[in-house]
């Protein structure tokens, strides 16, 4: 049985290194007769591979597309270029598929060698994305998040707040969040009995993991549940605001970064937030449609200050 299952290893390492093989060329890379290649094929195609065969001088066959994902071989070089490729789309490289990459190079990373995994740190290190706007994560913190979620461990760690606090956590770890700006871990945190919501930059992990875990249910949209969340404790000064045009208009044109937007009849209601009152009243004024802050007082009275303060900027200078 472990002859045969090596041997079907070898075969479809062999039909992934080029397009079509002819039986005879196959038995004798493997050493067998044509006949036990015959019935290797249908080992494979039974449990799951398209394999394609024709007739003639120029027969042979042909591994093809098929229904399902089997699983791939994949020499040195192409898993090198996997990894590379998928820390790129990690980066926000290509929109919208961010989490997948994560939990894909979490499983590739899993089952890498050690020189292997060398040479992809390596590559990390020396390139320089210029699409990532918001705080570096280590990848490897990234990675093992991932995994914690995959396989249901719970997660110690120190975290470090806005505020510079660090303390000890340990938490049922349940989906990562990328906003375009930065990546979230929402996690049920049993000390405080709550679902909350962590920045990836300030964890600094701990091993081992912690015991394994029956997830429960969230209460809404992971990402809804994280913006909001996002928009209340990640910021020194959250807002509400409400925007007079309709929700349909504003979720066409603000990416998920900027905020939480919920229906508010004809209007929008955004939750969102800054660490600088001065930077929040720019990107309000910056969406160019009318606006009226609900919270917090601080953020009004700051734009009575700007309005003052650029009325005045506007006023004609006598003998100018």
């Amino acid at each position: 049985m472990l002859e045969t299952s090596v041997r079907l290893l070898r075969l479809l390492a062999l039909l992934q290194s080029r397009p079509i093989w002819s039986g005879a060329e196959l038995a004798e890379r493997l050493g067998v007769t044509t006949r036990t290649v015959r019935n290797d094929i249908e080992r494979l195609r039974i449990i799951g591979y398209r394999i394609d065969s024709t007739t003639g001088t120029a027969g042979g066959y042909r591994l093809g597309a098929g229904g399902v994902l089997p699983p791939l071989l994949l020499d040195d070089e192409e898993a090198v270029a996997v990894a590379i490729g998928l820390h790129a789309a990690m980066a926000g490289t290509v929109g919208g598929i961010e989490e997948t990459a994560l939990r894909a190079l979490a499983k590739l990373q899993q089952m890498l060698p050690s020189r292997l995994r060398h040479r992809v740190a390596s590559l990390r290190s020396a390139t320089v994305a210029v699409t990532g706007r918001g705080p570096t994560v280590d990848a490897e913190t990234l990675t093992r998040i991932a995994a914690a979620v995959r396989d249901r461990e719970r997660l110690r760690f120190d975290y470090r707040s806005h505020d510079g606090t660090t303390g000890r956590r340990e938490v049922e770890p349940h989906r990562l969040v990328f906003t375009g700006y930065r990546w979230y871990l929402l996690a049920w945190d049993g000390a405080r009995d709550d679902w909350r919501t962590f920045r990836a930059d300030r964890i600094d992990l701990r091993t081992p993991n912690g015991p394994r875990f029956t997830p429960r249910p969230v209460p809404d949209d992971p990402v809804a549940h994280v913006l909001r969340g996002t928009a209340s404790t990640a910021w020194r000064h959250p807002a509400r605001v409400r925007l007079h045009v309709p929700y349909e208009d504003m979720a066409a044109r603000l990416p998920p970064a900027a905020g939480l937007l919920t229906p508010d009849g004809e209007h929008t209601i955004l939750e969102t937030g800054s660490d600088s009152l001065d930077n929040q009243a720019a990107f309000l004024g910056s969406l160019g449609v009318p606006f009226t802050v609900l919270d917090p007082p601080e953020l009004r009275a700051h734009l009575r200050d700007l309005a003052a303060r650029y009325a005045a900027a506007a006023e004609e200078t006598p003998g100018s």
